[in-house]
């Protein structure tokens, strides 16, 4: 049963205690006056009585006002033992009741940074459960005898092990983005020479997709760290690439000028449904029908915008049928001024 708050109008904690003391004291009073006067009791029946009645109603206030902290109490105890899903009445308007709310706010972040962490662990292990056992497959292929090592074999052992390797540097990259030290080394770095490597990167992959680059002006020069912008731009060619047809174009666009970088990466998939666009850019999201050539980790766009931040930038999904990703970094402020 939920106690009586008729205090939790009041927006102080000294203002309930003062309204409770007052309560009190006319309570006790009145009743002192009523049983001398018009009952006739003596005093030894009309002081205890009203005593009792005084405690009753400190009880009944008091009560109301103290609910929210043995909540917290019974909550925490709650989550010493892993349970997050608690929470404590924040109808208050003061200092309780703001208190109630941080708590409650407390509890919601826990709880999703242990479903977060619950699910990393699940998405880990399922991530390189397959690489590994296709590895152990090849091997104890090669070591019964029953495949030959050639080139065939090899490579897809090689695929495997690049697979491992690009799961293993996602995860250090989450890891650089969870501490949030990762400093930046910003500089000019010309556009079209950072697209030209990514281009060729993603190219490497032996997709069936064609890539057509715009720059304007050739010559343009981001403010930004190289390595990160690289990185940005690679991952957003590679899911371009996984999400196109076969014999589709990606279309990669960039601006610049004084306001900073303008940068647009479109595919011709079928791009992603209305009610996951929202969700794109989460950890392990794997979103709408992947290309021959099977799916990523599901890391890759949220590192993007892990990056983007980085740089004061901003990064999104264009409201429109297909995929177009859009960001925008920042030029130098003196430009930019």
């Amino acid at each position: 049963m939920v106690p009586p708050r008729p205090l939790d109008p009041l927006r102080s904690i000294k203002a309930k205690l003062g309204v409770l003391v007052a309560v009190t004291v006319a309570v006790s009073s009145l009743f002192v006056w009523y049983g001398l006067v018009h009952l006739d009791w003596p005093p030894r029946y009309t002081l205890p009585v009203a005593v009792l009645l005084a405690l009753g109603v400190t009880q009944l206030l008091a009560r109301g006002m103290t609910s929210p902290l043995r909540s917290m109490t019974a909550a925490a105890r709650a989550m010493a033992r892993g349970d997050y899903s608690r929470r404590v009445p924040d109808t208050s308007r003061d200092e309780v009741g703001e208190l109630a709310r941080a708590f409650n706010r407390m509890a919601a972040d826990l709880e999703a940074a242990d479903r977060d962490r619950r699910e990393l662990i699940a998405n880990v292990s399922h991530e390189l459960r397959t690489p590994i056992s296709a590895l152990h497959a090849i091997l104890e292929n090669l070591v019964d005898g029953v495949a030959a090592p050639n080139p065939a074999t090899l490579q897809i052992a090689l695929a495997q092990t690049e697979r491992l390797g690009r799961l293993v540097r996602e995860l250090l990259d989450l890891a650089r983005i969870d501490a949030g030290t990762e400093p930046l080394d910003r500089q000019d770095v010309p556009v079209a020479q950072v697209l030209e490597a990514a281009v060729a990167e993603a190219s490497m992959a032996g997709r069936d997709v064609r890539f057509a680059v715009d720059v304007s002006p050739p010559q343009a020069v981001a403010w930004a760290d190289g390595a990160r912008l690289h990185q940005v731009l690679a991952n957003l060619l590679d899911n371009a690439a996984r999400h196109s047809p076969p014999g589709g174009t990606v279309q990669v666009t960039a601006r610049s000028g004084p306001a900073g970088l303008h940068l647009e990466v479109a595919d011709d998939g079928p791009g992603v449904a209305p009610a996951d666009r929202d969700r794109v850019f989460d950890r392990f999201y794997k979103g709408g029908p992947v290309a021959a050539g099977g799916g990523g980790t599901g890391l890759g766009l949220a590192i993007a915008r892990w990056a983007v931040a980085l740089h004061g930038g901003r990064i999104r999904l264009a409201d429109e049928t297909g995929s177009r990703f859009i960001v925008d970094l920042p030029g130098r402020p003196e430009e930019a001024a």
